[in-house]
Order: structure tokens, then sequence, then C-alpha cells
């Protein structure tokens, strides 16, 4: 395994299966109580153009439990693209801090700062991927159903960032990863390939399909996100009729596995893309999943900017 020390994460691609495993065993390492204040000196940037619950609290929280500090720049603080091109704020801010994690847009803002900054880079969310979504999932059911080959994950849904990050970094693991999205609605046929290639080589699959039921029928994991993400807010209605069909109930979830657990990256809109019982229900996972974002990217930090930590 490459040491991943001072790499940008743009794409869960970016990361091999190996080092996927290594975050997801220092992630669980250092849920399970072990110390490891090995960021002190160390500053962390959350440069944000849109906002968030998640993303910014597991940040920040994560930094800080490891002995660094964080500053958090707001959209109207920084302008990013507007105000200031992203070149020039990764070039700035990286004679100021060790790690810049960006939440934007367009991933080509997240690939400029990479370009031009010279301290690591972390995609926080973009429209292309959200790694560190997928990575926390990853944990989450390497917690619940103790290994991924084999583990059969059915996406319900539109086929987003977190759709994309979570089809890929799954068939790097060889899980059995199945996503029913309506027509013109999928992850786009470029990735499903890819992600097929990677299963394959681990012994995984991946479908794309229409129907929840079939996507569903005997799965260990159900996982569905919203229909309209951030910035389609003007797709809404259009995207309500489009996916009438797609919501995530008790009746699909029957077709899952007995003991299949239920997930979701929230925020959730009960009664559009899952229904209150499932989310509120014994097999929701939500929660948990919500709090591995916190581990999972405190391993990420410290595997990027500490020492001999693996």
């Amino acid at each position: 395994m490459q040491e991943l020390r001072g790499r940008d994460l743009l794409s869960i691609c970016d990361l091999s299966p190996d080092e996927v495993q290594a975050v997801v065993e220092t992630a669980l390492r250092l849920k399970n109580g072990e110390s490891a204040s090995v960021l002190a000196g160390k500053t962390l940037a959350l440069l944000f153009e849109k906002p968030s619950l998640r993303t910014r609290v597991s940040f920040e929280v994560a930094m800080r439990q490891l002995g660094g500090d964080c500053l958090y720049l707001s959209p109207p603080e920084v302008g990013l693209g507007g105000r200031e091109t992203p070149a020039d704020v990764a070039r700035v801010l990286g004679r100021y801090v060790d790690v810049i994690a960006a939440r934007t847009f367009k991933h080509e803002t997240v690939e400029e700062l990479a370009r031009y900054a010279d301290v690591p880079v972390i995609n926080a969310l973009s429209d292309g991927e959200h790694p560190c979504q997928a990575l926390a999932d990853l944990l989450t059911i390497r917690e619940k159903k103790g290994r991924w080959q084999g583990i059969s994950l059915a996406f319900v849904g539109d086929g987003n960032n977190v759709a994309r990050s979570l089809m890929l970094g799954a068939a790097m693991l060889g899980m059995d990863f199945r996503i029913a999205s309506p027509r013109d609605y999928g992850v786009e046929p470029d990735v499903i390939t890819k992600a097929g290639v990677l299963a394959a080589a681990r012994g995984g699959s991946v479908a794309s399909l229409e129907s929840p039921r079939e996507a569903v029928r005997g799965a260990d994991v159900v996982y569905t996100d919203v229909w309209a993400s951030m910035g389609q807010e003007h797709e809404a209605v259009q995207r309500l009729e489009a996916f009438a069909g797609y919501q995530v109930d008790g009746a699909l979830m029957a077709e899952a596995a007995p003991d299949a657990i239920f997930m979701h990256d929230l925020p959730a809109h009960r009664g559009e893309e899952v229904a209150a019982e499932v989310i509120d229900g014994p097999q929701s996972v939500v929660f948990e999943q919500a709090e591995n974002r916190l581990h999972a990217q405190k391993a990420l930090l410290a595997l990027i900017l500490a020492e001999g930590l693996g």
C-alpha cells in the first residue's frame, strides 16, 4: 500500500482497494478508543460553497480530536469563483494551512483547487463525487456485516455523487452493487463500466436496473438518497414525477434479506425517497452511519497529515 501522506482525495478511486481498507481499519481503531493526538500544530481549512451539518461538524470535531485546529470559511467570506478564482484561493490557503477540505457545486472547482494548492485537498462533496461519505458508508457496512465481499448493496434512486462514489468504493471491495434509477437518472455508463471492471477484479459485480424490487431482492444493504440534491431545486417537481414508485417503504424493504440494514446519507425527506417507518425503524442505521463520518474522516486526516500512522 502506498503511503497516503500528502495526497489529495478528489475521488474514491484516488485510493486503491488496500488503501480504502486501511482508512476503514484506522477508523475502527480510532473509534474503539485508540488515542491519536497526531495533528498538533496542523490546521484544516473548510472551504464551503454549500451549507452543511454533518460535513462541517464531523471535520471540525475530527481535526480537534486529533490535536489540530480547524478554520471554517463560509461562501460569503471567500466568494469562490466570484470574488476570487479557485486557483488564487488555493495558492493563498496553501501558505496558511496544512490541508483543505472543499465542499463545492462543481467537481472542476475541487480539481482546480488541488491543481494549485501546495497542500492536500479533500473533496468534501462536489457534483461529481462524495468520497468521504463513501468511506463512512463502507465503515458502517463493515461494522454491521463484518465483511464486504459477498455483501449485496441495493441503491434505490438518483445516480448522483453519493451513488457514484459508493458504487466505485463497493466495487473495489468486492461487493455486489445494484442500482435502480428511472430512465435518464442513472449513473453514467462510463462510471458503471469502470465500477464493473473494479468489481470483477475482486469477485464482485455491478448492475444498473430500473426496477427497485429487482435491485432490492435479497439485498443485505438498502440505500437511498434525496431525489433532488442541492442545486437541483428547480427540478424538484419534475423529479418527484420521475421517481414515483422509487420510495423505500416497508413493502420494498420486505424484498431484501431479513437482516438487511437501511442506509441514507441524510438529510432525508420522509414521505419522498423513504417512508418514516423505514428510516425510523429497527433496520435503519442512518445515525450510526452519520456518526461514522467523524471516524472515517479522522482516519483520513491522520493518514494524510501524520507520519507513521496506519
